[in-house]
């Protein structure tokens, strides 16, 4: 038998601490946000030809995550492609929930009520799509509406008072 034990490196990627509040990342964990696209704005136009990369294996991605960052940079580029128009919803999203600030008041608002109105719509096109999307597609929209799901569960969950209880309660009103 071997006693050699397997390493695991775990990364947290929640863009929200428990109580819903957004959380701070660090800058190496910033680039790996699913915002971070629509966030950062290109500094220079996109080249044409790009030099090939080296293949690097991190330690907590696979290949197949690699792959899927990189066809999805491509289509960041393009207004008309379906990585734009979804990562354009789940910002709208994402700043209705609190999870960006809003570019005017530089301040961060929360509007469960619109912000789930955005995580349906994702939903809707998701179902919609079922079958016609790349793999990278159908990852980015797994992983937006997952990270917008759980945005939004603990928002609702923050938002609802505790109930208090009379004695009408519990004799069943007598």
């Amino acid at each position: 038998m071997q006693d050699e034990q397997p390493t695991f490196k775990v990364t947290d990627r929640r863009l929200f601490n428990a109580d819903g509040t957004p959380r701070d990342l660090p800058p190496d964990e910033k680039a790996e946000s699913p915002f971070a696209a629509v966030a950062a704005e290109p500094t220079q136009p996109p080249q044409a030809a790009t030099p090939p990369k080296e293949p690097v294996e991190p330690l907590s991605e696979s290949s197949d995550d690699l792959e899927v960052e990189e066809a999805l940079e491509d289509d960041a580029h393009d207004p008309t492609s379906f990585v734009s128009f979804i990562m354009s919803i789940a910002s709208t999203a994402a700043s209705a929930l609190g999870m960006m600030e809003h570019p005017v008041t530089h301040q961060r608002d929360v509007d469960l009520e619109l912000g789930k109105h955005w995580i349906d719509v994702i939903g809707m096109l998701e179902k919609k799509t079922q079958g016609n999307l790349s793999k990278q597609e159908k990852k980015l929209v797994e992983g937006l509406l997952s990270d917008l799901r759980m945005q939004y569960v603990s928002l609702a969950n923050a938002a609802q008072k505790p109930r208090t209880f009379s004695g009408k309660d519990i004799t069943g009103g007598k």
